[in-house]
């Protein structure tokens, strides 16, 4: 019995159901396959990058247009100076043939707390509502989007989707299964608990900038 199974017949029992007969199993099957179309934000705008742009630095993110993934060194390097950031920086083993400039120090493990920049390969981006989605792994270690300061993340723009809907459809495609966790990023962490003011950082990254590759 796969996993699925199990948890599956642990719902059915807790609601007095019996076992699931091949013919549910069929619709269920077919309902995931084909999932229902339900009402979605209107995203009129032809131009799907601007409208991710625009939506993501409305909520203190920032945004660059980059023309290939060797320029992702040196735009890092820049915010980093621009912001008096130590040359050293966690970075996703998605980005690991990235060649960076002298002196730059660069791990691909666990981000510890000490850390203060982090790179990260973005999965997709919604212009909807201008969020980043980033899918847990070992490429892509989860501790990058939350415990460093500044987050830089790349996101190509062919991976740009209109709606959050069309994230589910494409994990569905892609034959690695679901990933143990998803994250949607829609910019720097913030709280507005502490007088109803508002404080970046409170929670995970001051700053969140994204390298629109493409």
């Amino acid at each position: 019995m796969s996993s699925r199974d199990t948890v599956f017949n642990a719902i059915r029992q807790s609601l007095g159901r019996g076992p699931l007969d091949e013919a549910a199993r069929r619709k269920l099957d077919a309902r995931i396959a084909e999932p229902p179309q339900h009402v979605r934000a209107t995203v009129d705008d032809a131009d799907l990058i601007a409208r991710f742009a625009q939506r993501f630095e409305s909520r203190a993110g920032t945004t660059e247009r980059i023309n290939s993934l060797a320029d992702v060194p040196t735009a890092v390097a820049a915010l980093a100076e621009r912001y008096g950031i130590a040359p050293s920086a966690v970075v996703g083993t998605a980005l690991g043939e990235l060649t960076w400039p002298e002196g730059w120090q660069i791990d691909h493990g666990a981000a510890g707390i000490e850390v203060m920049l982090g790179v990260s390969l973005a999965w997709r981006g919604i212009a909807e509502t201008g969020s980043i989605l980033m899918l847990s792994g070992p490429e892509r270690p989860i501790t990058h989007n939350f415990v460093p300061e500044t987050h830089v993340v790349v996101l190509p723009v062919e991976h740009i989707v209109r709606h959050y809907e069309d994230c589910w459809v494409a994990l569905r495609e892609r034959d690695q299964g679901t990933p143990r966790a998803m994250n949607f990023i829609s910019g720097p962490s913030r709280t507005g608990d502490v007088e109803q003011t508002i404080e970046l950082g409170a929670h995970g990254p001051r700053r969140m900038h994204v390298l629109i590759l493409g």
